[in-house]
Parts: structure tokens; sequence; C-alpha cells
């Protein structure tokens, strides 16, 4: 007998300058990716006034079934991350949708730093900006047998596109591994950046993959993150010359490099249109052969 497949459940909440304005993020989220969504058929745990603003701006067509919590100030932000570890595969969410406005007050509260954490611990996506929430949901939709969405084609053209290659100690191996696997997709972007140690050993990837010249500049490495690498790469996130940053955090040590990964982390969000973070192994593996199916079709 054949079992029936799990819905997906994402828990959705966004800032407030990200909810109110017709052109807001969350507005241009809902419009430009009806089609993945309702392709996905998700239930939707939306905390209190981002369902409201979706009911105010007509969305709420576009979202389907859904459970409200409560207002973050009511604590619908802790019972998120309560859902995001939680083991009953009928409450837990599969991925959080945040999108984050840098300069908000709220972000940097204990239970949304909490959320981002607990979402690496258990390897589920956060997705804190417009462009991480429209190409997973694309990416996502696809894999479930819709086509792909022409409105983001330029996005994938890589020969344009620039990405950031960053590990914490314990995940240099991990990202070694990852892009060997995918080394024939990382190897189409016009640029790669890295930070320290995994910018040497990426390159000494290369040249095992392309030949000992060839590889030697495969990734342009600037300094270790706690000497400046991460604020010298949000910098070219800023100037939107890097759309993807997959950054592997060992959450276990993510204290001592915070404020190296907030900077990165806001770059993105200041960016929120353009730019876009994967934070864990395994949702790097999973975004990556997504996009080599799609760059397939």
């Amino acid at each position: 007998m054949t079992s029936l497949k799990r819905t997906l459940r994402i828990g959705l909440i966004a800032n407030r300058s990200h909810q109110d304005s017709p052109d807001s993020a969350l507005v241009q989220l809902l419009r430009t990716s009806s089609a993945s969504i309702k392709h996905l058929q998700a239930e939707w745990i939306v905390v209190g006034r981002t369902l409201d603003a979706i009911i105010s701006h007509n969305f709420l067509d576009v979202c389907g079934k859904h459970e409200r919590f409560p207002y973050g100030r009511d604590g619908g932000l802790m019972k998120l991350v309560s859902r995001v570890v939680d083991s009953d595969p009928t409450r837990a969410v599969d991925a959080v949708i945040y999108l984050i406005d840098p300069v908000d007050p709220s972000s940097i509260f204990p239970e949304a730093m909490a959320l981002k954490r607990q979402c690496v611990i258990h390897k589920k996506p956060f997705l804190s900006t417009l462009a991480s929430a429209r190409e997973w949901l694309e990416l996502e939709a696809m894999a479930a047998g819709a086509p792909s969405n022409p409105n983001l084609d330029a996005t994938y053209l890589l020969a344009n596109e620039g990405i950031a290659l960053i590990a914490h100690d314990a995940m240099k191996d991990r990202m070694l591994a990852l892009a060997e696997k995918h080394f024939h997709l990382l190897d189409q972007f016009s640029h790669r950046y890295a930070t320290g140690t995994t910018g040497g050993l990426l390159n000494q990837l290369a040249q095992k993959m392309k030949g000992e010249h060839a590889g030697q500049t495969w990734v342009q490495p600037f300094l270790s993150g706690p000497l400046g690498g991460d604020a010298q790469i949000a910098e070219l996130v800023l100037e939107r010359k890097i759309r993807r940053i997959l950054f592997l955090e060992d959450p276990h040590v993510a204290r001592q490099h915070e404020a190296d990964i907030q900077l990165l982390e806001r770059a993105a969000r200041t960016v929120t249109d353009f730019s876009l973070v994967i934070s864990d192994a395994e949702g790097v593996d999973r975004w990556l052969t997504l996009m080599t199916k799609r760059l397939a079709c």
C-alpha cells in the first residue's frame, strides 16, 4: 500500500516594514511566487500580524490552508521556534520564511535568534530574504513537478553571477565534499569568493579537478571571517555582485563568530530582493541539486 505524501508545512513571518506597502517584500513574494505556492499546496503557519497583512492585501487565496499564530508580542515567534524542533510531523514546520528588515530591532530578539539557530541545528531552511524565499519556493515546486518560472530565468544565468562559499572550521570538510559533488555547477559561476582557509582549500580542490594552473584562482580568497573576510564579502553583496551565499555554520561554535555572521546576513537582508544565504549543509546540497535540474530544463 502506498503511503500518502505528508503536507509541507511552512512558517511565515515578516517584519512590519516588509508587510504594509503594496510593494512590500511580503506582497512581492506572494505575487511573484503564487504559482509555486499553489503547486506546493503547503500548510502555512503564520504569525498574527503577518496574516493580517496577507488578508489586507487580498492574498489569502494564494496561501490556502493556514494556521494563525499569536502576534509576536504575544509569543507567536516563540511558538514558531517550538514548531521547528517539534518531533510530531503534524505539528512541526519544515521550513521558515522570516522576511527580516535589518534595521528592525525585533530581528535580534532572543526568539528571532533562536529561530534561525534551531533551523540550522534541525536542518530546516531558514529563508530571511525575499530572494531566498522566492528561489526556494520555485525550486521546491519544480521538484514537485511544476514548470519553471520564466520571470526568474535571469537569476540563473550563472556566467553573470557571483557566489560566496564560507564554512566554519568543523564544516570545511563538508564544504569541500559539496564543492566536489557540485563542481560542474559551481564552475559555471562568473566569480567564486571565500574567506580565509576555505578559499585555499577550494583552490586546491579546483587544481585537482581542473589542473594545477586553471585551478589556482578558481576562488578569490579574502581574509578569514574573524579578521574581516565576512565584511569584505558583505561589501560585494551590497554592491549586488554576490547573489548566493553558502555559509556552512557550526551552530555549536557560532556564538564565537556571531558578529561576523550577523554582518553578512544583514548585508543580504539589506538587498532582500537580490541576495540569499543558505546556512546548513543538507540545505546547500539540495539547493545545488535542484539548481542543476532547473538549468537542465
